[in-house]
C-alpha cells in the first residue's frame, strides 16, 4: 500500500498499486478533478512532484509532458509513495 499526497490540498490517500490513481482518490472520498476516466478529456492531468507510476496502456503525452511530471490519474498506478500537484 502507497500513500499519495495531493497538494496544494495536503491531502494524503491510500493507493494498492492496482487500481489508478483517480481511483484511489475517489475511494478514499477525495475530490479529484475527473470526466471521462479514461485519459481522454485531461480532466486528472496532475504534476508528479516525487514517487515512480506505471501505466497499462500509455498515455497521450509528448516526451517533454512527461520530462516536466505531467500524469493522468486516471491511468497511471502507484509504483510507490507519491506527491502530486494540482494546479
Amino acid at each position: 500500500m502507497h500513500q499519495v499526497r495531493l497538494l496544494p490540498h495536503n491531502i494524503t490517500f491510500p493507493a494498492d498499486g492496482q487500481e489508478t490513481v483517480l481511483q484511489a482518490a475517489l475511494n478514499a472520498g477525495v475530490a479529484f478533478p475527473n470526466r471521462c476516466q479514461v485519459g481522454a478529456c485531461a480532466m486528472c492531468l496532475c504534476r508528479k512532484r516525487s514517487g515512480e507510476i506505471r501505466y497499462q496502456l500509455e498515455p497521450m503525452l509528448t516526451e517533454n509532458e512527461q520530462a516536466e511530471g505531467w500524469i493522468f490519474a486516471c491511468q497511471a498506478m502507484a509504483r510507490s509513495d507519491l506527491v502530486l500537484q494540482l494546479d
